[in-house]
C-alpha cells in the first residue's frame, strides 16, 4: 500500500486541512489524472465537516472562473478560459455583446473577447444583460474565437469601489461609499498615492465581515468642478470618451454635401426652434400656418422638422455602434456626455439659426378640432429663424419683450397649439406634472442656484407639436407596414392598484378594482379631491402606482398620454430609438440619398437588416440605457443639492414626506429636491405604529401622523454632497452642536434593527418583508 501510494506520489506529502485556493490550482495543475473532488479530499486527508467546507470553496472557485467542475473531475485550463467562468460584458457589437474574463492572469496575452448567446428571452425587460453586467457563463470555442453562454446573472457586488478616502483619528483610512445605499464604510489595506479627500476606486478585497479596499485609481478632488457628474459617470459605467474611430468618422460624415436639389426647400419658412435656456443641441424646430385648403376650415398646416440624423449616423457604421452602445446622451448641471460626437450633435446635427441643414420634416393637417387628420414625412433643408430659450418665447407672445418673429411664427404657432389643445383636453391624459429641478453653475462649476423650473406656455406647446409628430410618425410607419420601435407605457398593475386602493380607503376614498383603468380614471380622482390637504400625498401615491415606460417593437399603446400608437421622434442627436424611427421613415417614403463616391461611409441610410432582426433586442439595450441614465442624472443633482444646502445645516425648512418606513420618514425639501431621513430614533421616547397600508407612522399618546405627500417644518441636521444624502430633524428636536462629529472606526458597530419605539400594524407583514 505504502509502495503503490509512493509510486503516484513520489514528491509531495501533502498538508492535513481544508487547502487554500492556491493549493487547489497546484494540485489540479500537477495531476496526472483528472481530480474532482474525491480525489482532492483524499489527498489532503479531508474529512468530515472538512469535505462539507470543501464543496463550498470549489464552488465559490468556480463562480469567479478559477476552475471549471464537471460531473466527475476538476481543472483549469492554463492561459485559456476556463469552461465555467466569470464574464464581465464591456462592448455591444451592434447587438451582440462582448464580455471578457473577469479574472485573467496569461502573462504577455491579450483576454480574449467572448460573444454572449443568449438562449430564448428574458424573463422581464430588467434582466436583460448589458454593459456592466457579471455573469457566470459557459464558454466554447467557435471558429477562430470564443462565445459564452449565460448561466446566470451576478450581484455587482464585487464591482470596483468608489468613494472618498478618509483619514480616522487613529491615522487608518477608510473608503467611504459615493452611493448613499450603501451604510458601511471599508478599511483601505492599500492605498498607493492616495490621500485623505480624493475621491478614488478600489477593488474590494477579503469576504464579510473581513472586506478591506485597495485603491486602483485616483479620480482627483470630489469638490472640484464636474466631479459629482465623474462619481455618476463611474458609478455607472456610463460611455463617456469616444474612440478614435468614432470621432474620424463623424469628421467625414459632417463634411457630407446636404443634397440641396434632392431636398425639399423649406428655407423660405420662418421655422423657429424653442429650447430651454441651457441646451447643449438643437434638434427640433417649429412652424405653422392657416391651411388654406376649403376642405378644412379653421384648420391649420404645421411642420415639425427634426435634424436628419439618420443621413450622417447609417447602419453598420462606427458611429452607429458606439451610439448604439450609449443609446442616449446624458444631462448633467455641468456637463453632457453625449450619444454622438460635438462634430455632429454640437455642429452638422444642431438646427442652428441662419444655417442651411439638414432635417426630416414632419407636415402635419390639422383640422378645427384639433385632430391630426393627414400627414407626410420629406427630407428637407432648412435654415431656422432663431432659437429662442421658452422664457423669450413667451415674453413675444405675452407682449412683454418685443421680436419681429410675433406676426409671421409665434402668433400662428399659438393659435394652431389652442387646436392641439382642444384634442389633448378630449383624450384627457394623465394630468401628473412633475416639477423639474434646474441647478444653476456659475463659470467656475460653483452652484449659484437650485430651484425649480417655471412651466410656461410655451413648454406646453412645444410639447403638443412633438407628441403630434410622434404619433404621426408611428401611424405612418404602421400604414406602410414598417417596423416601429415603440415607446410603450403599460397600465398599472393589478397589485399597484390594489396597494392604491388601501392606501386610498384610509382617507375614506373609494377606489372600484373592477372598473377599466384608464388616465381620465385618476385624473377624475384628482378633480374630486380638489385642493383638500391630503392632494399631495395621494398625487404621490398615484405616480407611484404607474409604471415606467420603455422601448419595444410591440404596440401595447401609451397609457399615460391615452395614445393607441406612440414612438419617440424627435430627438435623434440624443436617443437611439428616435434614429431607428427616422430609419424606418427613410425606408418606407423611399427617401434614402446617395453617398458621393469615394466617401467611405455606408449607402444606405434605412434600416438595415440586422436593424430589423434585432429590434426587439434594441428596444431592451436601450431601455436599460435610460434607466441608467435617469439614475445617473438624479443622483448628480441630488450631490449638488446637498452641497447647496451644506451651507443651511441647522436651519428649520419646508418640506414633503416622500416614503414611510417602520425606521423613519424620507423628506424633501419643498423646491430643491433632494431626499433625507428622519430617524424614529430622533423623534423622541413616544412610540410609534409603522401603518403599512397607510403608509404612515402614527404616535401611539400624541396621535401625530406622518404620511407620504405630507407637508411640515424640518431642521436640516446634515448635508452630505459626497453621497447626495440628507438627513432631518423634528424642529422641536435638540438642537445639533456644532458640525457632525467624525465616526469613530474604533468603536464597536451599532447594533441593527428596528427602533424601541416602533410597532408595526400593517396587515401584510410578509408582503413589507418582501
Amino acid at each position: 500500500m505504502a509502495s503503490n501510494q509512493k509510486q503516484k506520489k513520489p514528491a509531495k506529502v501533502r498538508p492535513a486541512g481544508l487547502p487554500t485556493r492556491q493549493q487547489v490550482m497546484d494540485f489540479i495543475a500537477e495531476a496526472d489524472t483528472p481530480a474532482g473532488k474525491r480525489e482532492i479530499a483524499k489527498a489532503f486527508g479531508l474529512k468530515g465537516q472538512e469535505k462539507i467546507a470543501l464543496k463550498a470553496l470549489l464552488k465559490d472557485m468556480a463562480d469567479e472562473g478559477l476552475i471549471d467542475i464537471g460531473p466527475a473531475r476538476a481543472f483549469h485550463k492554463m492561459g485559456g478560459v476556463p469552461k465555467v467562468t466569470v464574464l464581465r460584458i464591456v462592448d455591444v457589437d451592434d447587438t451582440t455583446l462582448i464580455a471578457t474574463p473577469e479574472k485573467w492572469e496569461a502573462e504577455g496575452q491579450p483576454a480574449p473577447r467572448l460573444r454572449i448567446v443568449e438562449r430564448g428571452k428574458p424573463k422581464t425587460r430588467q434582466s436583460a444583460l448589458t454593459i456592466g453586467d457579471r455573469v457566470l457563463a459557459r464558454t466554447e470555442e467557435a471558429g477562430r474565437g470564443w462565445i459564452a453562454h449565460p448561466m446566470k446573472k451576478l450581484a455587482k457586488a464585487s464591482e470596483e469601489l468608489l468613494g472618498v478616502v478618509e483619514e480616522m483619528a487613529d491615522g487608518k483610512l477608510w473608503l467611504r461609499p459615493v452611493d448613499k445605499r450603501i451604510r458601511k464604510d471599508t478599511p483601505i489595506s492599500d492605498s498607493g498615492n492616495a490621500r485623505p479627500g480624493d475621491l478614488v476606486l478600489a477593488e474590494p478585497h477579503g469576504r464579510p465581515p473581513r472586506m478591506s479596499a485597495r485603491v486602483t485609481d485616483i479620480l482627483g478632488d470630489p469638490f472640484a468642478p464636474r466631479s459629482f457628474s465623474l462619481i455618476a459617470i463611474h458609478k455607472h459605467g456610463i460611455p463617456h470618451v469616444f474612440p478614435d474611430r468614432v470621432e474620424d468618422d463623424a469628421l467625414t460624415v459632417a463634411a457630407l454635401p446636404l443634397h440641396e436639389d434632392k431636398r425639399e426647400d423649406l428655407r423660405h419658412l420662418p421655422i423657429v426652434a424653442i429650447d430651454p435656456v441651457d441646451a447643449r443641441d438643437h434638434d427640433d424646430a417649429v412652424w405653422a400656418a392657416p391651411d388654406e385648403d376649403e376642405g378644412n376650415p379653421g384648420g391649420y398646416k404645421a411642420i415639425v422638422a427634426i435634424a436628419d440624423v439618420s443621413y450622417y449616423v447609417r447602419p453598420g457604421s462606427a458611429l452607429d455602434k458606439e451610439a448604439r452602445k450609449r443609446g442616449n446622451s446624458v444631462y448633467f448641471p455641468d456637463l453632457v456626455v453625449p450619444m454622438l460626437p460635438h462634430q455632429l450633435s454640437s455642429d452638422m446635427c444642431s438646427l442652428r439659426a441662419g444655417e442651411d441643414r439638414a432635417a426630416m420634416a414632419c407636415h402635419l393637417t390639422i383640422n378645427a378640432q384639433g385632430k391630426v387628420t393627414a400627414w407626410r414625412f420629406t427630407r428637407a433643408v432648412i435654415r431656422v429663424a432663431a432659437v429662442l430659450a421658452y422664457e423669450d418665447a413667451q415674453a413675444a407672445i405675452d407682449g412683454t419683450k418685443d421680436n419681429a418673429l410675433l406676426e409671421p411664427a409665434f402668433k400662428p404657432l399659438w393659435a394652431c397649439w389652442a387646436l392641439l389643445q382642444k384634442a389633448r383636453k378630449a383624450r384627457d391624459p394623465l394630468a401628473l406634472d412633475l416639477p423639474e429641478r434646474r441647478v444653476v453653475l456659475d463659470e467656475a462649476g460653483k452652484i449659484v442656484s437650485v430651484a425649480v423650473r417655471e412651466r410656461l406656455d410655451a413648454h406646453m406647446l412645444i410639447e403638443d407639436y412633438m407628441i403630434a409628430a410622434n404619433v404621426a410618425a408611428a401611424k405612418a410607419l404602421e400604414q406602410k407596414k414598417a417596423p416601429v420601435m415603440y415607446r410603450v407605457h403599460e397600465p398599472p398593475s393589478r397589485d399597484k392598484l390594489v396597494a392604491l386602493k388601501d392606501y386610498l380607503a384610509t382617507f375614506d376614498i373609494g377606489f372600484a378594482l373592477g372598473q377599466v383603468v384608464k388616465p381620465s380614471t385618476f385624473n377624475q380622482l384628482i378633480a374630486k379631491i380638489g385642493e383638500a390637504e391630503e392632494k399631495p400625498q395621494i398625487m404621490e401615491m398615484i405616480l407611484r402606482s404607474q409604471t415606467q415606460a420603455y422601448y419595444a417593437p410591440q404596440n401595447m399603446g401609451h397609457f399615460g398620454l391615452a395614445l393607441g400608437s406612440y414612438a419617440h421622434f424627435t430627438s435623434p442627436i440624443r436617443r437611439y430609438a428616435d434614429l431607428l424611427v427616422h430609419r424606418a421613415l427613410v425606408g418606407a417614403y423611399g427617401l434614402d440619398l446617395p453617398v458621393p463616391k469615394g466617401r467611405d461611409v455606408p449607402d444606405r441610410s434605412s434600416l438595415s437588416q440586422d436593424d430589423y432582426e434585432n429590434m426587439g433586442r434594441v428596444g431592451e439595450m436601450i431601455s436599460g440605457h435610460e434607466r441608467r441614465a435617469m439614475e445617473a442624472e438624479r443622483e448628480t443633482i441630488d450631490r449638488y443639492v446637498a452641497a447647496y444646502l451644506a451651507a443651511h445645516v441647522g436651519e428649520v425648512m419646508p418640506a414633503r414626506i416622500t416614503g414611510v418606513q417602520n425606521f423613519g420618514f424620507f423628506a424633501t425639501v419643498e423646491g430643491l429636491g433632494g431626499d433625507g431621513l428622519v430617524p424614529v430614533s430622533t423623534m423622541g421616547a413616544e412610540h410609534f405604529f409603522y401603518d403599512e397600508a397607510g403608509r404612515a407612522l402614527q404616535g401611539v399618546e400624541s396621535g401625530d401622523r406622518y404620511t407620504v405627500g405630507q407637508r411640515l417644518e424640518l431642521r436640516l441636521a446634515d448635508a452630505d454632497p459626497i453621497n447626495g444624502s440628507l438627513r432631518f430633524e423634528l424642529p422641536d428636536s435638540p438642537a445639533p452642536r456644532g458640525a457632525p462629529m467624525k465616526r469613530d472606526r474604533t468603536r464597536p458597530g451599532i447594533k441593527r434593527g428596528r427602533p424601541a419605539n416602533i410597532r408595526h400594524i400593517g396587515g401584510k407583514r410578509g408582503k413589507h418583508r418582501k
